[in-house]
């Protein structure tokens, strides 16, 4: 919307509430995360906004920065919840754990384990959820962001030529989500390892 195009605002998709999400997308919100925990332990999803095509047409470097913000968003959601267990460290709330799982990143000790239970179950449901998304988004593969991106980079009327193609073809966004799936456990695990070692210096995870 800040960008100049209104089309996701007006059509009610800038919002916190999830259901116009998963109206728009429940394969990508609702079965897939399913599916794919049950398949690999860890959620693939995904969910779109509406764009007006012309507008990325004549603008593409902001289409490219607009396709940003989504990871962006991630980013900052991963950081927090880092700062937040970081504090737990330093207040001898939390501490490193023995093993870690992508739902299990820190742990609570055994005196204050009532109360912060809840706390630690979601801080490190935030990091490990928002590290996946930041990671996942960025590869550049249609239809995710990274794609956007590294589309805003081309001559617009080649970036323009690659569009009409993949709106042409909605077949090659599948295929796109299909790549990207088989690849991203051997990408995401080894950086997941070093994210969860990052924040506790000194201990390191294989």
């Amino acid at each position: 919307m800040r960008g100049g195009d209104r089309t996701a605002y007006e059509g009610g998709q800038v919002s916190l509430d999830p259901r116009p999400h998963i109206r728009r997308e429940p394969f990508g919100m609702v079965v897939l995360p399913v599916l794919s925990v049950l398949a690999s332990g860890w959620p693939l999803g995904f969910a779109s906004a509406p764009y007006n095509r012309d507008w990325a047409r004549r603008f593409p470097r902001r289409a490219g920065w607009m396709a940003l913000a989504g990871p962006g968003a991630n980013l900052l959601l991963l950081l927090l919840a880092a700062l937040v267990i970081n504090l737990g460290v330093l207040g001898g709330v939390f501490y490193a754990p023995d093993r870690i799982s992508f739902a299990y990143v820190t742990a609570v000790t055994a005196g204050a384990a009532s109360f912060w239970q809840p706390i630690v179950a979601l801080a490190g449901a935030v990091f490990s959820l928002n590290l996946l998304l930041f990671i996942f988004n960025l590869l550049p593969v249609p239809p995710l962001d990274g794609f956007t991106a590294f589309l805003s980079g081309l001559p617009p009327h080649r970036a323009g030529k690659v569009q009409d193609s993949l709106h042409a073809h909605p077949q090659l966004r599948w295929l796109g989500i299909f790549l990207a799936w088989q690849v991203f456990d051997g990408l995401f695990h080894p950086v997941f390892l070093l994210a969860v070692s990052a924040l506790y210096p000194g201990v390191s995870y294989s």
